[in-house]
């Protein structure tokens, strides 16, 4: 029998073409995709993945089983949503903290839905770095936290809600686009402006950068600022380059203020993820983080 998480290892394999993305997304090892591929490829007795050397494509099989996945999947949620529905929790408060690029961003178009649905439920949404919103959720200052960086509190629980990448850009100046492809190498000649320290961007970005033998130390650091707008409005009057969630540049990327600086060997992606309190269960936020998952993509 096909279960449903293992089809949604599958999906999340597939969105990715990726079995480490899709290990790291779903908190499992990649082992365990890995068997829960190949029990699935057992049980259709066909191969769902081309296999390529370390790239993977989707079989004519494979999209077959994807387009079905995603009707199940989908009904799984919208049963979710209706049981919940039931429940009759149309009132009541939600303390809710965000990371600065899921509270300015992300969360202001899902919380006008929301409102519109659940008109009776009260909403208070604080802002700060990630670091920090970790320190309400743990000392109860909030319910529900959705963060940027990497999971690290062994006191909180943390879910996954949506990918997200990092890229970096540089202001146009009313001129070409900046076109150069760089090597991880070349970052180290480039005045850069990062986020102020406990920043969630900052964490991700800097342990991307490890990984490729590249300190902070070893990085031009012209400024940090606590803010991914006191970023964009610096780099309106400057040559600097900055690391921003690709979600943050969205309309200066398509009024061409700025321009997206292409790596050769570097990639910087990351999960936005809920954290709550271990052993916290309140149906409100339950039904706020279903309303995330299954609307978030509505807001693209």
């Amino acid at each position: 029998m096909i279960t449903d998480f293992r089809l949604k290892v599958f999906r999340t394999v597939a969105r990715q073409l990726s079995f480490t993305a899709a290990a790291r997304l779903l908190y499992i090892s990649q082992p365990a995709v890995t068997k829960h591929i190949r029990e699935l490829e057992k049980q259709i007795q066909k191969p769902l993945f081309n296999r390529m050397g370390k790239r993977i494509s989707l079989t004519k099989e494979g999209e077959l089983l994807l387009d079905y996945a995603n009707k199940i999947l989908d009904l799984y949620e919208a049963l979710d949503m209706a049981v919940q529905d039931l429940q009759n929790v149309e009132a009541g408060e939600i303390r809710l903290g965000g990371s600065t690029t899921v509270a300015q961003y992300i969360l202001p178009i899902l919380l006008t839905k929301f409102k519109k649905r659940y008109g009776q439920i009260k909403i208070t949404l604080q802002n700060a770095n990630t670091e920090t919103i970790e320190h309400f959720v743990s000392s109860r200052k909030i319910d529900l936290g959705i963060i940027e960086g990497p999971a690290r509190n062994p006191l909180l629980h943390y879910e996954p809600f949506v990918q997200d990448e990092i890229v970096l850009v540089r202001h146009c100046h009313h001129e070409e686009a900046y076109k150069e492809i760089l090597t991880v190498d070349q970052l180290k000649r480039l005045p850069l402006v990062l986020r102020e320290e406990g920043s969630g961007t900052r964490a991700v970005v800097l342990q991307a950068l490890a990984e490729k033998g590249i300190a902070l130390t070893d990085l031009n650091i012209e400024m940090e600022l606590g803010s991914t707008e006191s970023i964009k409005n610096y780099l309106r009057s400057s040559d600097a380059f900055a690391f921003l969630s690709v979600h943050t540049v969205l309309p200066e990327l398509q009024s061409r203020q700025v321009s997206i600086v292409d790596f050769t060997d570097l990639e910087i992606s990351r999960v936005l993820q809920f954290v709550t309190l271990h052993g916290q269960y309140n149906p409100l936020l339950a039904r706020f983080r279903q309303f995330c998952l299954t609307h978030y993509n509505q807001t693209e």
